[in-house]
C-alpha cells in the first residue's frame, strides 16, 4: 500500500474488488481512478491482492476470507456475515485514522452494515446499485424492510442503468434522489493500439486457434453462466453454415455452463466451430477482440438464479476494438447497446431474430464497420463520480 495521499476523505466500501475479475470490480477501480487522492478503498481479500495493491496511488485495506464455497448455502450466508462484520469493523477504525466524511457503498449487498454505519460514524452515504443486487431483497419482507431503510439513510442512490432505477422504483419505496452513472471502459486495461497491432494480433489469435484468416469470428466474453446466454449464439451457427458462411464462435471464460456447452455444440455438430479459449488474461484479451468481426452476448433473466445483466462493460470493450454488438433488449443493456448505432438488439427468446441479426453482421461488412465506428466512440464517453457531491440532496 502506497501511504503518499492528500487527505483522502471519501471510504470506498466493495466485498469484490480489483484484481478479482467482474463488472462490479471493474466499476469500483474506474471510480477510484477519477479521485485517487481522494478514496481510500476497503474490500476483500483476492488473488494477486497485494502486488495490486502495492501499484495503486490510493490506499487499500482488505480484511481476509476463508474459502466457503464447499459448504454450499451455509458457506455463503457465513461469508455475508463475515463481509459485513468486517466491513463495518474497519470502517470504523479507518474513520479514527482518516476521518472520513464519506462513505460509498459499491452494491446493494450486505447492506445492513451500510444501515448500520450510518448511524455509527458522522458521515454522508451512497450506495451504488447494479441490478443483480436489486433483485435479491424484493421477495423477502424483512429484507425488503431493512434496504429500504437502508436507502432512506444515504445521500444519494447511484443506478449503473435507466433499467436497474426503474426497477428499483417500480418494486420499492424510494424517497432519496437517484443519480445515473454507467460503468466506463477503462483505456489503460488494454493499452494504446493501433491498427496494425490490432492487425498482427488478429493474425495471431486465429492462427492459434487454427481459424481462417477470411472466415467470419463472432466473439463472446464472460463468466459462462446460464443468463449470459452463449448457448443462444452455438444454436445458430448451423443455419448460418447451411447459408455458407464460414462463421466460427470464440468464447473468452471459465464456468460451470462449460461442459453443457460442449455437449449442445457436439449435438449440433458444429464442435469444430466452437472454441473455449478458456480464462484470458486483459493482456491477452486484447487479441480476442481484435480476432473477432462481431461482438455477441444475448444474456436473459434468470428467475431461478434471481440474475439479470446490469449494465456490461464487455460490450464497450468490443466498441473500443471497433467491433459491431449483438445484445438482447433487455435489462441494463440497452444502455450500452443502441439499436442501429453500435449493434443490433434482439429479444433473447425469440430465435428468428437473432439469427436475423447473426446473418446480417456476419454478410453486411460496410454495417459492421459502421456500427463498429459508433461503438468506438461511445466506448470513451466518462462519467464523472464527482458531480455527486455536486448535488444538494
Amino acid at each position: 500500500m502506497n501511504e503518499q495521499f492528500h487527505k483522502p476523505n471519501i471510504l470506498i466500501i466493495s466485498r469484490v474488488f480489483l484484481p478479482d475479475i467482474g463488472g462490479i470490480q471493474e466499476y469500483a477501480y474506474n471510480r477510484c481512478l477519477q479521485d485517487p487522492e481522494s478514496v481510500i478503498i476497503l474490500s476483500s481479500q483476492c488473488k494477486n491482492d497485494r502486488e495490486f495493491d502495492r501499484m495503486q496511488e490510493f490506499p487499500i485495506y482488505r480484511w481476509s476470507m476463508p474459502v466457503l464455497e464447499s459448504f454450499g448455502m451455509f458457506g455463503t450466508i457465513f461469508k455475508q456475515i463475515l463481509n459485513m462484520f468486517w466491513s463495518v469493523l474497519l470502517a470504523v477504525r479507518l474513520h479514527q485514522r482518516y476521518q472520513y466524511r464519506y462513505i460509498e457503498w459499491c452494491h446493494g449487498y450486505d447492506f445492513p452494515a451500510l444501515l448500520l454505519l450510518s448511524y455509527l460514524l458522522p458521515v454522508e452515504c451512497f450506495i451504488y446499485l447494479h441490478g443483480d443486487d436489486v433483485l435479491c431483497p424484493q421477495k423477502n419482507p424483512i429484507l425488503r424492510w431493512l434496504f429500504e431503510w437502508t436507502l432512506q439513510r444515504t445521500k444519494i442512490i447511484v443506478c449503473n442503468s435507466n433499467f436497474t432505477q426503474n426497477y428499483l422504483k417500480e418494486h420499492f419505496q424510494v424517497k432519496r434522489p437517484i443519480q445515473i452513472i454507467h460503468p466506463t471502459f477503462r483505456l489503460e486495461k488494454f493499452g494504446q493500439l493501433n491498427l496494425n497491432q490490432q492487425n498482427l494480433l488478429r493474425s495471431q489469435i486465429r492462427q492459434k486457434h487454427q481459424i481462417p484468416q477470411e472466415a467470419i469470428v463472432i466473439l463472446s466474453v464472460g463468466r459462462l453462466v446460464k443468463r449470459k446466454g452463449f448457448d443462444r449464439v452455438i444454436q445458430n451457427l448451423p443455419a448460418l453454415l447451411a447459408e455458407g458462411i464460414d462463421v466460427y464462435y470464440l468464447i473468452c471464460g471459465q464456468g460451470h455452463m462449460e461442459s453443457e456447452l460442449r455437449q449442445l455444440a457436439e449435438k449440433l455438430g458444429v464442435t469444430s466451430r466452437v472454441i473455449f479459449a478458456g480464462f484470458v488474461i486483459d493482456e491477452e484479451l486484447a487479441g480476442y477482440y481484435a480476432a473477432c468481426d462481431l461482438f455477441s452476448m444475448l444474456t436473459f433473466l434468470d428467475t431461478k438464479s434471481k440474475s439479470i445483466e446490469g449494465f456490461g462493460i464487455v460490450y464497450l470493450e468490443a466498441g473500443y476494438f471497433g467491433k459491431p454488438v449483438i445484445a438482447s433488449r433487455i435489462g441494463g443493456v440497452v444502455d450500452a447497446v443502441f439499436h442501429g448505432e453500435n449493434g443490433l438488439l434482439a429479444d433473447p427468446n425469440y430465435p428468428e431474430e437473432i439469427l436475423l441479426n447473426m446473418h446480417h453482421l456476419c454478410t453486411d461488412e460496410t454495417l459492421r464497420q459502421r456500427l463498429g465506428k459508433k461503438g468506438q466512440e461511445l466506448a470513451t464517453r466518462n462519467n464523472l463520480h464527482r458531480r455527486l457531491y455536486q448535488i444538494n440532496a
